[in-house]
């Protein structure tokens, strides 16, 4: 079996959830993602339900880009746990492409990355906005807010991070099982003015108050209050900032990292919050070089 071609990504959080207003930013944080393309099956099981790899691999073959010839086989390994709002989606479709430009010898600039990710994620209902800002997240870290009417992923950036430095702050992910329910865009409808106050943050450079909004609006969309009662108590606990990510259930917190008596208290808080799983984490900062381009 050979491998014909590797990308890799990362995941991430959301700062401003596309479906609120139009509008999207995500957080990229250090949950790597590698994908290979096979020419033989691998011995694991790939688990793509929703037929994400697939549908890449058609999107990519009927824009008219070079394919490998033969059979073709995907393997993923990921730290991103599934169906969680941590970018999942976005992070193996961005890796699957450049695994397919690594086969391929071909070169896709990022933003034509982040165009086939989204017309992937739409085409198999993945995605209910293309999830532009996490497919960005998931190839430059940092955070981009976007446009997701714009006409394509390069015109839809807006404004753009490096992001709250990473050496500052711990990240803690409260996975809260398997998501139940994928919203509608009518449903965030109703919490407009939170997402309004999550935009507004951002634009005044407040990544983490433009997070805690985001959460608010979010939850209300979702019609969790077990989501909000556990967010809640990650500012009881000494967070700094703290929300439901993408369409949930996962809750990301960030405190302080010289706060080490906090973390521990948040840690020890959430491992008697019944079933969940924690993940401790950090931000990936973009590189300013590429912020400034």
């Amino acid at each position: 079996m050979a491998v014909l071609g590797t990308g890799t990504s990362n995941g991430g959080c959301s700062l401003l959830h596309a479906a609120g207003l139009g509008y999207g930013a995500s957080l990229a944080l250090d949950l790597p993602v590698t994908v290979r393309l096979l020419d033989k099956k691998p011995r694991k099981e790939l688990d793509d339900s929703d037929n994400l790899l697939g549908t890449i691999l058609s999107v990519w073959t009927q824009s008219g880009r070079p394919t490998p010839e033969g059979d073709l086989y995907w393997s993923v390994k990921s730290e991103i746990p599934p169906r969680q709002g941590l970018k999942s989606s976005s992070a193996v479709a961005v890796a699957a492409i450049k695994a397919l430009c690594d086969a391929s010898d071909y070169s896709l600039e990022n933003a034509d990355i982040v165009d086939v990710a989204a017309a992937a994620q739409l085409a198999c209902g993945v995605s209910i906005t293309g999830s532009y800002g996490d497919s960005w997240a998931a190839l430059e870290g940092g955070w981009k807010l976007v446009d997701s009417n714009a006409e394509d992923a390069r015109s839809g950036v807006l404004l753009e991070s490096p992001g709250p430095n990473s050496d500052d702050w711990n990240v803690l992910i409260v996975c809260r099982g398997d998501r139940e329910n994928r919203p509608q865009i009518e449903d965030f409808s109703f919490h407009q003015q939170a997402f309004v106050q999550a935009l507004n943050a951002l634009q005044e450079g407040n990544d983490l108050v433009a997070l805690t909004w985001n959460g608010r609006g979010v939850v209300g969309a979702l019609n969790d209050p077990i989501g909000r009662k556990l967010t809640n108590d990650a500012f009881v606990n000494g967070a700094r900032a703290a929300g439901v990510s993408g369409s949930g259930p996962a809750i990301v917190i960030f405190s302080p990292s010289v706060n080490t008596q906090s973390i521990q208290q948040l840690k020890k808080w959430y491992s008697r919050a019944g079933d969940v799983e924690l993940i401790e984490t950090k931000i990936i900062n973009a590189e300013m070089a590429s912020v400034e381009e």
